[in-house]
C-alpha cells in the first residue's frame, strides 16, 4: 500500500486518501457508513490495481478513519463534495466509481457531477434512501425532530449513531422515487442474505436508472459486507470488465 496523503480543502478539512496512477478509469472507491478505506474490499481493490498497473484512489470521509472532522458533521453532501475536490485535483482521464452500501447512494451523488468522465458504477449492496426505507417512522420522527438515534451495531460494541445533520442532507438527496439520469455501464453485486440493505433495493436501482447497460449479480448466500474470498473475488471480476 502508498503511504496516505491529506488533502486540504478551502475551509481547512484535511481528507486522508491514497492515490496510484495507472492506465484505464481510475477506480474510485466509496466506503459506507462510518467505514474507512481500510476495509477489506477497498484494500484488494487497492492491491489488485496496483498489480495490474491502473490507477486507484481510496479515501476517508471527514470524520472517518484517518481524516480530520468530527462523523456528527458528516453529511452526504459534505463527503460527495470531498470525493469531487480528490477527483478534480488527482484524478485525470475517466473515472470507475465503486460504492459499498452508502457508498453507494454516494456514487450516485457524485456520478452525477461526472457524466461526462464516467467510465461505469458499481455498487456493492448498495443502500440508496436510506433513511427513507431503513428507518421507523418513529425513528425518522425523532432524527426530523433534531435528535441522533442509535442502532445496535453487528460488527462492533459501540452503538451506531445516525445524527439529525445526516438525516436532514440525505432527504434532499433521494433518488429511488423518480428517474436517475445517468447512462454509463453499471454492475451491481448484492447478498440475498443482506440484513442491513434487502437485495431488492438493487433492483429498484436498475429500474431507476436511465442506462440500458445494467448487470446485477445476486450472491445467494451472501450477507452485507461480501468480504469473503469468493465475494471479493466475484468483484474482482467484475471490476475486471471495465479494463478488458
Amino acid at each position: 500500500m502508498t503511504a496516505i496523503i491529506h488533502h486540504t480543502l478551502y475551509d481547512g478539512r484535511r481528507v486522508a486518501f491514497r492515490y496510484i496512477h495507472g492506465d484505464g478509469p481510475c477506480l474510485v472507491f466509496l466506503p459506507g457508513y462510518m467505514s474507512d478505506m481500510s476495509g477489506s474490499k477497498a484494500t484488494a481493490l487497492f492491491a489488485e490495481a496496483q498489480e495490474h498497473g491502473r490507477a486507484c484512489l481510496l479515501l476517508d470521509y471527514s470524520g472517518c478513519g484517518q481524516s480530520d472532522g468530527d462523523f456528527a458533521e458528516g453529511k452526504l453532501s459534505r463527503w460527495r463534495d470531498e470525493v469531487l475536490a480528490l477527483v478534480a485535483s488527482y484524478v485525470s482521464g475517466p473515472v470507475l466509481l465503486v460504492g459499498s452500501s452508502m457508498g453507494g447512494w454516494l456514487m450516485l451523488l457524485v456520478a452525477e457531477h461526472l457524466k461526462h468522465r464516467l467510465a461505469g458504477l458499481i455498487g456493492i449492496a448498495p443502500a440508496p434512501d436510506f433513511t427513507r426505507w431503513g428507518y421507523s417512522e418513529d425513528q425518522r420522527a425523532a432524527l426530523a425532530a433534531g435528535e441522533t438515534i442509535y442502532e445496535a451495531n453487528p460488527y462492533g460494541p459501540e452503538a451506531t449513531p445516525t445524527h439529525a445533520k445526516f438525516f436532514a442532507d440525505a432527504e434532499c438527496h433521494l433518488r429511488l422515487d423518480g428517474a436517475i439520469d445517468l447512462a454509463c455501464p453499471v454492475r451491481l453485486l448484492h447478498g440475498k442474505a443482506d440484513a442491513d440493505v434487502p437485495w431488492k433495493i438493487s433492483l429498484r436501482l436498475e429500474a431507476a436508472l436511465r442506462s440500458d447497460d445494467i448487470q446485477v449479480t445476486l450472491v445467494e448466500d451472501g450477507d452485507h459486507r461480501l468480504s469473503r474470498t469468493s465475494d471479493i473475488a466475484a468483484l474482482k471480476a467484475i471490476v475486471a470488465e471495465f479494463y478488458g
